[in-house]
């Protein structure tokens, strides 16, 4: 789907949509729990959608009326047939928590996720009586019993490989620890996965790059809970704040989140934008903006739509520590540098992040969306700075995160509109 975007104004208020990291947490927590879950949640969006599919597939009974999604557990199936879809964290995360259950498991993924590594978490499932009866080609074919012991894995690739060992390992007869061989990165996600396990009677003891976790635990669920607002989502329309005077209002945002992505207050804050907190109310609003270096190490999602509100500063903006975009729903280093330079920024690739030369004028054009949501919907914020149209490709991307994002960013002031559904 091609989608065109006229230059416009994004302003007025808005409610944060619910967290899909937060989401996709609760609901793998609820089906391993032995009693009634029901999790208050005001987006379905396909990744979610995905770890829904996956989990009734395993055995959990599932329903969803509206804003509700009730978590009924059952006795898991002893094989599955799970689709992950392209979603990289419902992979991820059920790699190891079917293997602790000894489910004999076959598992499907489509888009960019069968080229996604799964490695060191294969080996050390595999070091831990796991068999993968295909080589990292997809459909994934997982065989044998997770066993307790000790863990090693690198902290720079993926959180979600530790993410989903911290689901697994409580629910072993025997004891784990599970090392991190630093550097650590995108920590805040493990900080969200360590809240979600306490909320759910998990006790995991955590020291410097260590997780010490006691087996046969039992998953106790709060009966019900809310899911954040999502403040990666949010930020599409917070750092459109930052580009014009009248400014953006998000609520139902909660400050003391573990969300990493929260820290795009703190850059935009540090470019020079306004940026007002009043209890779960955020409100950003344009300043003069300048160039800043941005380490994105733990906040890698954030990277597209920074890179966006750049183009607008005074001065170099430099984004450093962003390696692992590569290996996201796009190379999203390339995928950013192509959607700013289409519409006439000046912008570059380094080995591990991005150089945006900002002031420039702005054209518009057309933007290749890469099926990549973050791209697509930052190219949209990004059409507010432009003098014409700019056309985006592979707008239907936004279905994976924040399917009314057009239907809200109309609502905003900005004016999408659809050129074709191919």
């Amino acid at each position: 789907m091609t989608v065109k975007c006229t230059s416009s104004v994004i302003s007025g208020k808005i409610r944060a949509i619910s967290s899909k990291s937060h989401a996709h947490r609760v609901l793998i927590c609820a089906a391993l729990s032995h009693n009634k879950t029901k999790i208050y949640c005001n987006v379905m969006s396909k990744d979610i959608a995905a770890t829904i599919d996956c989990l009734k597939s395993m055995g959990t009974e599932i329903s969803v009326d509206g804003d509700i999604i009730t978590v009924t557990p059952k006795s898991f199936n002893t094989k599955a047939d799970i689709d992950c879809n392209e979603s990289g964290s419902t992979l991820r995360f059920l790699m190891p928590v079917v293997s602790a259950l000894g489910i004999d498991t076959t598992i499907n993924g489509s888009g960019r996720l069968p080229q996604r590594p799964i490695s060191p978490l294969k080996e050390e499932m595999e070091k831990k009586g796991i068999t993968f009866r295909t080589d990292n080609k997809f459909p994934l074919h997982l065989t044998g019993q997770l066993q307790s012991g000790e863990y090693e894995i690198q902290g720079n690739i993926s959180s979600q490989f530790i993410t989903g060992l911290l689901f697994a390992l409580p629910i072993l007869d025997g004891d784990s620890k599970l090392k991190l061989i630093p550097p650590v990165e995108s920590k805040s996600y493990l900080n969200i996965t360590l809240s979600v396990l306490r909320q759910f009677g998990i006790e995991i003891e955590e020291k410097e790059n260590l997780y010490i976790i006691k087996g046969n635990q039992k998953y106790v669920s709060p009966e019900e809970i809310k899911v954040e607002g999502d403040w990666s989502n949010a930020s599409f329309f917070l750092c459109a704040g930052a580009l014009n005077e009248k400014g953006v209002i998000v609520t139902d945002l909660d400050i003391n989140s573990p969300q990493g992505d929260k820290k795009i207050l703190e850059v935009l804050s540090s470019m020079g934008a306004q940026v007002q907190i009043n209890g779960n109310k955020i409100t950003v609003k344009k300043n003069e903006l300048n160039g800043v270096t941005v380490d994105a190490s733990d906040i890698p999602d954030a990277v597209p739509i920074i890179s966006v509100v750049a183009t607008a500063c005074k001065g170099d903006t430099k984004i450093i520590n962003a390696g692992r975009l590569r290996i996201k729903e796009s190379d999203r280093i390339k995928s950013v540098v192509d959607m700013l330079s289409s519409v006439g920024a000046d912008a570059e690739e380094t080995s591990d992040g991005i150089i945006i030369h900002g002031g420039k004028s702005l054209v518009g054009g057309m933007v290749k969306g890469y099926n990549d949501h973050r791209i697509v919907m930052s190219a949209s914020i990004l059409s507010t700075l432009c003098e014409k149209d700019v056309n985006i490709t592979d707008s239907n991307a936004v279905e994976k995160s924040y399917p009314d994002f057009f239907a809200d960013f109309n609502k905003m002031g900005g004016n999408a509109n659809v050129l074709n559904d191919r």
